[in-house]
């Protein structure tokens, strides 16, 4: 089982509320020169391989559902495999 990964962002004309929450909220934690724009993330487990058909399938989900293209852009790839990095170890 493979997995796709679409991520939906904001136009960058569109105004970001939450990501400019984000950045405020850094800022007075001391976190300077961070500037954020908060969008969304879908993991897509496909059956069996994912084929220019299966890709272009998704593309049409995204389009038609995950998100609202007149506000938003997404982006389609193939996750690959491997470690998983940026964890918060405990």
């Amino acid at each position: 089982m493979a997995r796709v990964v679409v991520d939906v962002m904001p136009k960058p004309e569109i105004l970001d509320p939450q990501g400019k929450a984000v950045t405020g909220a850094l800022g007075r934690l001391g976190f300077e020169g961070l500037s954020v724009r908060q969008g969304k993330r879908f993991e897509i487990e496909v059956d069996g391989e994912v084929t220019d058909e299966r890709l272009d399938e998704v593309r049409r989900a995204a389009e038609t559902l995950l998100a609202n293209t007149v506000i938003e852009t997404f982006e389609v790839r193939v996750d690959s495999p491997g470690p998983l990095q940026d964890q918060v170890q405990p």
